[in-house]
């Protein structure tokens, strides 16, 4: 009979264990995570309505990995792997509920750009990043929520199942209540006076009227999750051409957005091929423009020159689209510049048992967004890209044929690109990632057919595969 065996692995002492679809989840003490069946509760409709109704024990051996800075979202994305689903679904799904789990860096308000390899095929870049406000007077410019139109593209194309279904955790994540986690806790310290001056956002973030929650405590967005239920049953387009994008800018407008129609309706995701690099017989691939954080990532991969520098040169040079950047990465263009303090960002990682990655960065364009909510859709406002910086998104896959070596996302705000870089050129060399500067690193590196996460020492993330 067929051992499995869980391994979630997280930084700190371990104090706690909670059993779900058999699966053995061992948790930090450092993460709080008090209320097993908050964890949970999003999670445990999966096997019922991910892929149909059934009893059915979730797979056996190994499934692939999920590594993600928040735990919760992590563990979402690897029950759908235990469940059957590839890596497409396991982002998706991951990403969604990360906009429930950490908002303060995933807000379905906000973007991101995510990476795709499937075995034998080219690696494909999604950039879906927030557009501007273009109504005038706004006191505090929103960008569009292009988050749910760019997860969509990824699972149309590449999942094995509807979108749809993908919502679920994140809505039960929502309506039942999460464990507010360490990285979220310290973020809401962070905003808290700009969170507390919102009606809406105090109404979810804070403890009372002059604080808010911290580790450890419960949060529960019904709100959140009416909005993503209609999203599941009305359609993503009922958010960008239909009644709800009416319901949307309204809210919007009302917090001081600015946003109209005309901007969701054009808030589009871009799909390319990644950006490309062949070095030493392995094979790597890139987050590509609008992205541009994956250009300075394969610099610094294979030049050594600085990422943060070669980005700078690029936006300064106002080029655009992926063949002047493969250009400019062939020719290996470096730069000196520097870049403004950039917005948060987050990170994730995912591999499954037939050998597709997935690697994304998400971000709401500055911690918190707007700092105020979507009145009663419960949707943290992205800042405007008119009046924040882009963030710098990085990530990249290594292949060697069709065996995976690497798969890397960072945050980390300037040094995120960098620290795609380092870990990439540390993978290649069989080494240990490097964990130093400002830069986050998930990453799931692999030997032949075994596959290990690893997650940054310093931060509360967590790292989710099964073997047997």
């Amino acid at each position: 009979m067929a051992h499995r065996r869980a391994q979630i692995s997280a930084r700190g002492p371990m104090t706690g264990r909670c059993l779900h679809f058999g699966l053995m989840a061992s948790v930090a003490s450092g993460l709080l995570l008090s209320a097993c069946s908050s964890v949970y509760s999003g999670v445990g409709d999966l096997g019922h309505s991910l892929f149909g109704k059934t009893t059915e024990a979730p797979l056996s051996g190994s499934i692939g990995t999920v590594v993600a800075d928040e735990p919760q979202a992590a563990l979402v994305g690897h029950d759908v792997l235990a469940r059957g689903g590839n890596a497409a679904d396991a982002a998706t799904a991951t990403a969604l509920a990360l906009g429930v789990t950490l908002p303060s860096r995933a807000s379905l308000g906000g973007g991101g750009a995510c990476l795709i390899a499937r075995p034998g095929s080219p690696v494909q870049s999604i950039a879906f990043l927030p557009g501007a406000a273009t109504s005038q007077g706004a006191d505090r410019p929103a960008g569009t929520p292009s988050m749910i139109r760019g997860l969509y593209l990824m699972q149309l194309h590449f999942g094995s199942v509807e979108f749809s279904d993908t919502m679920s955790p994140a809505i039960g994540l929502a309506s039942n209540g999460i464990t507010v986690s360490r990285v979220l806790a310290s973020d809401l310290k962070t905003v808290k006076d700009a969170l507390l001056a919102d009606d809406s956002a105090r109404a979810v973030f804070g403890r009372g009227e002059s604080d808010v929650l911290g580790a450890g405590d419960n949060m529960t967005q019904p709100r959140l999750a009416g909005f993503l239920e209609r999203v599941r049953t009305a359609g993503v387009g009922d958010l960008y051409n239909g009644a709800l994008a009416d319901v949307y800018v309204t809210a919007a407008q009302k917090a001081g957005g600015g946003l109209n129609d005309d901007d969701l309706r054009h808030s589009l995701p871009v799909q390319t091929d990644a950006l490309t690099t062949h070095v030493n017989n392995i094979d790597g691939a890139f987050l590509a423009p609008p992205a541009d954080g994956g250009l300075g990532a394969a610099i610094r991969y294979t030049t050594g020159a600085s990422a943060q520098g070669a980005v700078a040169a690029w936006r300064a040079s106002k080029a655009s689209g992926v063949a002047s950047a493969q250009a400019a990465l062939d020719a290996g263009t470096a730069g000196s510049g520097t870049l403004p303090a950039l917005p948060a960002s987050t990170s994730f990682a995912i591999t499954d048992r037939q050998g597709m990655a997935v690697a994304c960065t998400l971000s709401d364009n500055n911690l918190f967004g707007t700092g105020r909510m979507a009145g009663n859709t419960g949707v943290i406002l992205s800042a405007s890209p008119a009046t924040k910086p882009q963030p710098l998104l990085a990530a990249a896959i290594l292949r060697s044929g069709r065996t995976l070596r690497a798969v890397i996302a960072a945050s980390g705000q300037n040094e995120a690109a960098d620290a795609v870089g380092d870990a990439a050129r540390a993978a290649v060399r069989g080494e240990e990632l490097p964990h130093v500067g400002a830069g986050r690193i998930n990453a799931i590196t692999c030997t032949g057919n075994a596959c290990r996460g690893s997650i940054d020492p310093r931060s509360a993330g967590l790292s989710a595969g099964t073997t047997n």
